[in-house]
């Protein structure tokens, strides 16, 4: 089961990015290339895109993995990584003779 959810996070998260890259942004009209105002900032913002609904969905998709695979790590985990490395300890030199 955690892999399934593993798979599908992460295939989520590079549709997610895809879908965000392919995405324009508020002023995409000729007018916003020459520094003209564009009517669409003062009227209404019109209907949403299939496009976005794809985006809304799979960044639930995402946001639904995230925090299961977290809750899954909290539960599972015995302690810290921290507790199991090696202990390296630094060269000791001696103090420099006083004259």
């Amino acid at each position: 089961m955690i892999v399934l959810t593993q798979v599908v996070h992460v295939l989520s998260c590079i549709l997610l990015v895809g879908a965000v890259l392919l995405q324009g942004g508020e002023n995409v009209d000729i007018t916003a290339a020459f520094g003209g105002v564009s009517q669409a900032a003062f009227g209404p913002r019109g209907s949403v895109t299939l496009l976005a609904k794809i985006t809304w969905g799979l960044a639930a998709i995402f946001l639904a993995t995230s925090m299961s695979l977290a809750i899954y790590a909290s539960r599972s985990s015995t302690g810290s990584v921290l507790e199991h490395a090696p202990v390296k300890s630094a060269p000791v030199t001696p103090a420099p003779a006083k004259k």
